[in-house]
């Protein structure tokens, strides 16, 4: 069976499946310490499974990384997600590590930091782990909604919703977490930039580290185990857009304007960057390029390279800078 079968098959179960598994009746065995009366989910049906249970994708706490000059296995054109903070050495963690794993939690310069990537929405966001005055971990729900990774803490066991960076079910429903101004970019780019960076080591699973177990994803017709609207102005579902705030703009728009300087943004696009979600080797896929996105003053903002479909899923009312 190729993974592609593997995937529709799995999909086709879970939707099946749904109508009578989508209750908190049926996740209370696995999540006993999950309070299901707090929610802001208007109808369960909304969280589908993503075939994996409860950690099956592990996340990782408290990586050990090496310097970037001693890296000799990560492809030039790898994606990276760097995170840049003053005073502190930049660090880079690879995407190759994070398709297996998702979400890594770190402490940088005193700051707990969650480091995420959703494969089926392409959303590589890092958060601020502190809520409240409480410092979280994060885990691997195993669950999806709008085909983006639920995460949950494992504090107050609260279902969160990694695109949104908001809590959704539990005692942290409605909470936020604050998104910091990271981006994701060329391992190459990474390295001459920052010669003395560090870079995450790989981890100690069993893992084809480097390979790609979406191939072929970003060129889809349909996102995987999605049953939500499809995005406006005949943009493809899986088309990547950057999203700050509220506002879309597309990736070719992007590509083919650059910069540009809108709304107190600018968006930038350089060469460079493989597609994480294309051939079977991360390193050969199709390009993407790599964006910046900037303030007046030229500082990073935070904000998402993801599909399409998901932000028109989670911002349904939000703006889409389509320029003239």
């Amino acid at each position: 069976m190729t993974l592609k079968t593997l995937l529709a098959a799995v999909a086709l179960a879970g939707a099946l499946a749904m109508p009578a598994a989508a209750s908190p009746e049926f996740w209370k065995s696995e999540w006993p310490d999950t309070n299901f009366d707090i929610t802001n989910v208007e109808s369960w049906t909304e969280i589908l499974s993503g075939g994996p249970p409860k950690d099956g994708i592990p996340a990782l706490s408290d990586p050990t990384f090496i310097d970037a000059a001693a890296e000799s296995r990560l492809g030039d054109r790898e994606p990276v997600i760097t995170v840049e903070f003053d005073g502190e050495t930049p660090r880079a963690y690879p995407i190759r590590y994070l398709t297996w794993h998702e979400i890594v939690n770190d402490e940088i310069g005193g700051i707990p930091v969650a480091v995420t990537f959703c494969p089926l929405c392409n959303s590589g966001l890092t958060f601020d782990r502190r809520v409240d005055g409480r410092v979280l971990t994060f885990g691997v729900s195993g669950k999806l909604r709008n085909s983006d990774m639920v995460m949950y803490d494992r504090e107050t066991q609260s279902w969160w919703q990694q695109a949104l960076g908001e809590g959704i079910v539990g005692e942290m429903t409605g909470m936020r977490l604050e998104q910091l101004p990271t981006w994701m970019e060329s391992w190459a780019e990474f390295r001459a930039r920052n010669p003395g960076g560090l870079v995450m080591d790989q981890p100690g699973w069993p893992r084809p580290y480097g390979a790609n177990p979406y191939q072929r994803y970003d060129s889809s017709r349909r996102p995987f185990l999605y049953n939500g609207e499809m995005p406006p102005h005949g943009i493809t579902p899986l088309a990547r857009v950057v999203r700050v705030g509220d506002r879309a703009w597309t990736m070719e728009r992007i590509r083919t304007e650059t910069p540009i300087t809108e709304a107190g943004v600018t968006l930038t696009w350089s060469e460079g960057q493989a597609s994480a979600l294309d051939t079977a080797e991360i390193n050969a896929g199709k390009e993407v390029g790599t964006v910046r996105v900037r303030d007046a003053a030229g500082n990073d903002l935070p904000h998402d390279v993801m599909f399409a479909f998901a932000y028109h899923a989670f911002w349904p009312e939000g703006d889409w800078m389509l320029g003239n």
